[in-house]
């Protein structure tokens, strides 16, 4: 396939074809709109540990690797929340709450 000038296209990188697919295929709900943004706003080290997995009214349930996680996670809810809302385009959750995992 060529362009206008008869240039074959750039290659993309497969990561960036990969998410704009992701992207495009995602169902609109508040719970995948979570899922997409969570590693970017939480971090790798929290992202590593925990997995969003369902939303209720506007409550947000995050599994994490471990009571202490748990634990931990739950004290920082109110900036998690703000940090997370940051990256999503539509309502952020009212609230976040942790469940541990083994």
């Amino acid at each position: 396939m060529r362009d206008r000038r008869g240039r074959s296209p750039r290659p993309v990188p497969v990561s960036r074809a990969l998410g704009e697919l992701k992207r495009r295929i995602a169902p609109e709900t508040p719970l995948a709109e979570a899922q997409a943004a969570w590693p970017g706003a939480v971090g790798e080290r929290i992202a590593g540990v925990t997995e969003v997995v369902e939303e209720v009214d506007g409550t947000l349930y995050v599994e994490c690797r471990g009571a202490v996680w748990g634990q931990e996670l739950a004290m920082m809810e109110p900036r998690l929340r703000e940090i997370l809302g940051s990256a999503m385009e539509g309502p952020a959750p009212r609230e976040i709450r942790f469940r541990a995992v083994n």
